[in-house]
């Protein structure tokens, strides 16, 4: 747990973070939250230069499947644009998931494969 209690709308700046994130496109704030997502299900596969430090599965599929939820709950929200690479980038997980795993999931009972569908691989 952090030392810092949490902002109150008496704390200096609070004010101001509210302005700035008034300000951000909801597609900058979808797009933010799924790279977050991305590098932390990376890590947690172990993908990182840390290597197998991080590494936990479970957590992994957590956030597989979150990230999952989200691209498909805001595909029609945000552009092609945006969404094809996070497409790819999940899709990369889930493949990763899968060849990390020592007893692979069955096709479509992986992470984030409720949304996606199937993943062969």
């Amino acid at each position: 747990m952090s030392d810092t209690p949490p902002a109150s709308p008496d704390s200096p700046g609070f004010d101001e973070m509210t302005r700035d994130i008034a300000e951000v496109p909801a597609v900058e704030v979808i797009v933010t939250v799924a790279v977050n997502l991305m590098s932390a299900a990376a890590v947690k596969l172990g993908l990182t230069e840390e290597g197998d430090k991080y590494r936990d599965l479970d957590e992994a599929r957590k956030l597989i499947h979150a990230l999952a939820g989200l691209l498909d709950g805001s595909a029609t929200e945000i552009s092609s644009f945006h969404a094809a690479p996070l497409r790819d980038g999940l899709k990369s997980l889930q493949l990763a998931f899968r060849e990390a795993s020592l007893v692979p999931d069955e096709p479509g009972q992986g992470p984030g494969e409720k949304y996606t569908g199937p993943l062969y691989g």
